[in-house]
This record gives structure tokens, C-alpha cells and sequence, in this order.
């Protein structure tokens, strides 16, 4: 078993709750152990909901995964915690949002990957935004 998976999953276990538990809350900086995730502007705007992810292998490569949207397909590094148990973790991948105009950078995609979590090697952290639907 690679000695940082317990490390790797604690981390996404967080990450998993914050998205579950999104309240409004005042901005600090965008960390991967910040205890909340952050609001979308105002404090009477709505919550961020996701707190997306990118992950790397062992030899620093950037995990990728294809989805479809649309009609369109494409691959991508960026992914929402979903669920996690013992040494694997079930992400949702993330799309760049074809609404140039959005303020927010990502969109849902009904692509899922399973991920060993004994295969990663690092996590990158985000920043906060809200995915619309999930």
C-alpha cells in the first residue's frame, strides 16, 4: 500500500464533507485544509459548492479521464469529489464551462472515474466555485 493513500483520503474524505455541508461563510485563502468553502461574492450571493480538484501520479503526470457533454467529447484534469471509501474514490469529471461569459469556470459532466487512491501521489486544490446541479 503506498503510505501517502491514507493521506490522499483523508484529504478527499474533507473535501467530500465541505461539498456536502457548503454554508456562507467569510473568504480566507483557498487551501485544501480551509475548513469551508468559500461564498460566491456577497453574503447574500449563494454558496460555492464544489471545491474542484487535479490530481498527479507518481511520475508527476496529471491524471486526465474523457467525458461527453453535449454531444461533445473531450478530456479533462479537473474533477468534484463524489464519494470515497477505503483506498478508492469515485470523482466527477469536470468540463471548462463553453459560457465564456460565466463567472464560473467549470460544468458538470455525467462522466464518473474510480480512482485507486494507492496510484496518487499528489492532490492540487482549486478554487472554491459553484458547479450548477450537482
Amino acid at each position: 500500500m503506498n503510505s501517502s493513500s491514507c493521506c490522499i483520503n483523508n484529504i478527499l474524505e474533507v473535501i467530500n464533507v465541505l461539498q456536502c455541508q457548503a454554508e456562507k461563510v467569510d473568504d480566507i485563502p483557498n487551501t485544501c485544509d480551509r475548513p469551508f468553502l468559500g461564498s460566491a461574492g456577497s453574503s447574500n450571493a449563494f454558496v460555492y459548492n464544489t471545491r474542484p480538484i487535479t490530481l498527479y501520479t507518481s511520475n508527476n503526470t496529471l491524471f486526465e479521464a474523457p467525458y461527453t457533454l453535449d454531444g461533445q467529447t473531450g478530456t479533462s484534469s479537473v474533477f468534484r469529489v463524489e464519494k470515497v471509501t477505503n483506498e478508492t474514490a469515485t470523482l466527477r469529471v469536470l468540463a471548462p464551462n463553453p459560457d465564456t461569459t460565466s463567472t464560473f469556470p467549470y460544468v458538470k459532466t455525467d462522466s464518473f472515474i474510480i480512482v485507486n487512491t494507492n496510484c496518487v501521489c499528489a492532490v492540487r486544490c482549486l478554487p472554491d466555485t459553484f458547479v450548477d446541479c450537482v
